[in-house]
């Protein structure tokens, strides 16, 4: 006589797992739900070296890294020439050096003339209300969410990586990446503000799809931030 057995609970065989950007991802939920529900007094202060404006608030302090989609170079390099004196062998072996040199030099040049991402340095990241400061002692950047020239795309290209392509203040085309574990929260700020119409904001798609669930599981249920910020309409 054969047993029946009952098929294993959802999770069984593969428990969820809390990972340290799920940290992140949940207080990204809670200070979301405070935001859109007008709660942002009940928040603690946060403290940051960042300069905030009046009347702004700071959501979250954290590391960064800022990558930027750059060339090294213009194509350009110095030339080497000149006449080498001295017997036929010496003359021929010196012109010849001199041209490996300078074919070098120029395939360096053209390589470095190419864009690819460029890592410039790792630093501290504050978001707030109505901005996100990068502090770098040379790659510093500051962007606001409601400035309406400068923007041209944003993107969460991962869960910690936060995309955004705007004119600078010298009208210079940028494209940079900042990778942090609050990219998701500079995000979903940037696009109610700039970008209501984002198909990963009206999506969802900011948070992993299975976050929610797997929080209730852990015994940590989150606030239902995404559908606040969509029915908020980016308020």
């Amino acid at each position: 006589m054969s047993e029946s057995f009952a098929p294993p609970p959802p999770g069984h065989l593969h428990p969820p797992v809390w990972s340290p950007l799920d940290d992140y991802l949940w207080h990204t939920c809670d200070i979301l739900a405070d935001l859109v529900e007008g709660r942002m007094d009940r928040r603690p202060l946060i403290a940051t070296t960042a300069r905030v404006a009046h009347g702004d608030r700071v959501l979250a302090v954290g590391p960064g890294q800022r990558v930027t989609w750059r060339a090294l170079g213009d194509g350009s390099y110095v030339h080497e020439g000149g006449f080498a004196f001295g017997r036929p062998g010496f003359v021929l072996a010196s012109v010849a050096a001199t041209a490996v040199t300078n074919s070098v030099r120029r395939s360096r040049a053209a390589r470095d003339a190419q864009p690819r991402w460029v890592v410039d340095g790792p630093g501290e990241v504050t978001v707030s209300v109505r901005g996100m400061h990068f502090a770098h002692p040379t790659s510093g950047l500051g962007l606001y969410w409601h400035e309406t020239n400068g923007w041209h795309a944003i993107d969460l290209v991962a869960p910690d990586v936060f995309h955004a392509s705007f004119v600078s203040d010298r009208g210079e085309y940028v494209t940079t990446r900042v990778h942090s574990p609050w990219a998701s929260l500079m995000f979903v700020l940037a696009a109610r503000a700039s970008f209501p119409a984002h198909p990963r904001l009206l999506g969802g798609g900011w948070l992993p799809p299975d976050f929610e669930e797997r929080c209730a599981r852990l015994g940590r249920p989150c606030r239902p931030a995404a559908r606040l910020v969509l029915e908020s309409g980016g308020a």
